[in-house]
């Protein structure tokens, strides 16, 4: 079982050892990877220390996501304007 309280979506690069994450219902927190298992484990660890920041702060704090998921994707590229 995976114990995220967010979803998270991973994004794989042209670098085969280099992924990006974010989570949709967190807003602000993202991170980087070397392969999904770390992605999921360093989200695990960021996402409360992000919550912590989040409180220091005043922010208000999302409820934990009730149906949690990880999305799998390749990376999302910006469309260039022309």
């Amino acid at each position: 079982m995976i114990d995220l309280q967010y979803s998270l979506v991973i994004e794989a690069t042209e670098e085969p050892d280099f992924f990006g994450f974010f989570s949709p219902d967190l807003d602000g927190f993202t991170g980087v990877g070397h392969s999904i298992e770390d992605c999921i484990y360093k989200a695990k660890w960021g996402m409360l220390e992000h919550i912590a920041l989040m409180k220091e702060r005043g922010l208000s704090i999302p409820p934990p996501s009730p149906d949690m998921k990880i999305t799998i994707r390749n990376e999302r590229k910006m469309a260039v304007a022309a």
